[in-house]
């Protein structure tokens, strides 16, 4: 299991994405993350379409659930999420579409 890094607080979000990115180095946790965001995605796309409630939780299950997934089992490390959330959020979309547009390797 990797050691967690130290928890500091961050003067922006500039700041914060190097150690975010730090935190997915394994491609396989990425792909997760890209995978689950996606997910979220459609089943919002699918919320507005449907006007069905259950997609909205669906949307929070996917995104979350495939990105702890890498992070327990593939990365093995914590979340960001659990020490700066709306950080670790700005990082998930940034990290996204950074994967989108060819800046990061899947």
């Amino acid at each position: 299991m990797s050691t967690a890094l130290p928890d500091r607080e961050y003067a922006s979000f500039s700041d914060f994405y190097p150690t975010y990115l730090s935190e997915h180095s394994h491609r396989v946790n990425r792909q997760l993350h890209f995978l689950g965001s996606t997910l979220a995605l459609l089943s919002l796309m699918l919320l507005l379409i449907t006007h069905q409630w259950w997609w909205l939780p669906a949307a929070i299950v996917c995104g979350y659930g495939f990105a702890w997934i890498g992070h327990f089992m593939v990365e093995k490390n914590q979340p960001a999420t659990f020490r700066h959330p709306l950080y670790s959020f700005l990082g998930d979309w940034t990290m996204y579409w950074q994967m989108l547009t060819g800046q990061i390797s899947f």
